[in-house]
């Protein structure tokens, strides 16, 4: 692990394995989580000759905590930053439920800087909450109440986020390792990131994406629906959509063999 300065000067920790790769993956984790998320894509990655970059979001993980810039638009500028400091300028970018939004507000900021390939894994778009014209999602009512859960009482907040995750049965000790990865969050980025998911609309973005894009969701997600993976399939040309039929919202794990395999199937082809 090392720090790249974001351009506020808050530093964003950063894990980079098997360096002397040219196959390079991205990979932007979800709230309210960590890079620790991707522990089984990162070995299995990295087997298949990958060199895979994670990062921890500003607020989250060993990242610093900022009091502000938990803006999609801040946290695209922070990516950017560490794609440069790396002189990363062909790599396939990767983001998960919240990280998947940051991940195409990257494409409409930077114009795609650097990326060949998009992975959108149960992605938090077009938007999290409903709004006209994307009828799916949270109502702002249940974001709200999201929000006001972690103000008052987070750590009951990663206990029903961790239990939300899956729709497959895994056990405990897997739900509890979600569980506290969510609470090694800081109180600010939970809070101030949720509104951001409240508030925020990826879908002027989706025009700005012109690279082979894979959509990978769980047909049981109910923290981000499957219609919203629909709609995004339509709204992203030539995009190809990967359901997963026994997946909740944490698809990296709920189905981690098939998953996996779907996965470097898409970014080998």
């Amino acid at each position: 692990m090392f720090y790249i300065k974001a351009d506020d000067n808050v530093k964003i920790a950063v894990y980079d394995l098997n360096t002397c790769s040219r196959n390079v993956i991205f990979m932007i984790h979800g709230w309210p989580l960590s890079a620790t998320m991707f522990e089984y894509q990162k070995e299995f990655l990295v087997r298949q000759g990958y060199r895979v970059v994670t990062i921890d979001l500003r607020g989250f993980g060993n990242s610093d905590v900022p009091a502000g810039g938990y803006t999609y638009n801040q946290m695209a500028s922070d990516i950017h930053r560490v794609v440069r400091a790396l002189k990363l300028n062909s790599f396939i970018l990767l983001g998960f439920s919240m990280g998947g939004a940051i991940a195409t507000r990257y494409m409409e900021r930077y114009h795609g800087y650097g990326v060949k390939k998009l992975c959108l894994c149960a992605a938090a778009v077009p938007s999290f909450t409903q709004r006209p014209g994307i009828p799916y999602g949270k109502t702002r009512e249940e974001a709200d109440a999201l929000i006001d859960l972690a103000k008052t009482d987070r750590p009951q907040l990663c206990e029903n986020f961790s239990h939300e995750l899956f729709y497959s049965p895994h056990s405990e000790a897997v739900i509890d390792w979600f569980r506290l990865i969510a609470l090694s969050a800081s109180g600010i980025a939970t809070i101030r990131c949720g509104y951001s998911l409240r508030d925020e609309n990826c879908l002027p973005a989706f025009h700005r994406i012109h690279v082979p894009t894979g959509i990978f969701h769980g047909e049981k997600d109910t923290v981000v629906p499957f219609a919203l993976a629909e709609m995004t399939h339509n709204a992203i040309s030539g995009s190809v959509l990967y359901p997963f039929s026994n997946s909740g919202h944490g698809i990296v794990y709920d189905e981690l063999d098939s998953f996996n395999q779907t996965l470097l199937k898409f970014l080998n082809n």
